[in-house]
């Protein structure tokens, strides 16, 4: 294909500048499009929160959310997020005070060695903002893209459940 028939969108396929906003900031990266998510969050970005699992979309431990959607970072190509809010497990925290779901989890021992544990995080706040949340059951299927290898489901399921019952419920959890 001659390069004149290319779509003006058509970036690279060396480094080109990236402007990507990220729990509030507006950030300039350096990247090759290719680059993914996870690999410029982590590598160019220093947001070292969503953990690289399986880096094939399987696990979870990526999860990060793309205009309040959750998404698998190591599947996601950081170039097409370009205007699009993106909130790792960094963002989710306000001026030091631990969300709600982050707060659940530690009260509930939802972890044991805590890699898959932002990336639940992040999943389970989606879910409750999904209106996903109303049993067990309902909870289990719509957290199944999120493994964890130490087997803290029912731990993960009552932090869950406690934000979904707790003060403030659903509509503060997700801000």
């Amino acid at each position: 294909m001659v390069a004149s028939h290319l779509p003006d969108a058509v970036q690279g396929p060396g480094p080109v500048d990236v402007v990507l906003n990220v729990n509030g900031a507006t950030h300039v990266v350096r990247i090759e499009p290719r680059v993914s998510l996870l690999d410029c969050l982590r590598d160019h970005m220093n947001l070292t929160g969503a953990k690289k699992g399986c880096n094939q979309g399987a696990c979870g431990a990526c999860t990060v959310w793309v205009d309040k959607r959750r998404v698998v970072a190591c599947l996601t190509l950081a170039i097409a997020c370009e205007g699009r809010e993106i909130t790792t497990i960094e963002g989710l925290a306000e001026n030091g005070i631990l969300h709600p779901m982050q707060k659940a989890f530690l009260s509930e021992d939802a972890f044991q060695c805590g890699y898959c544990t932002p990336g639940q995080i992040m999943s389970a706040v989606a879910l409750l903002a999904e209106g996903h949340a109303g049993s067990d059951a309902e909870i289990a299927e719509w957290m199944s893209g999120n493994i964890c290898r130490c087997a803290a489901y029912p731990n993960i399921r009552t932090a869950i459940r406690d934000v979904r019952d707790g003060v403030g419920g659903v509509g503060s959890a997700t801000r």
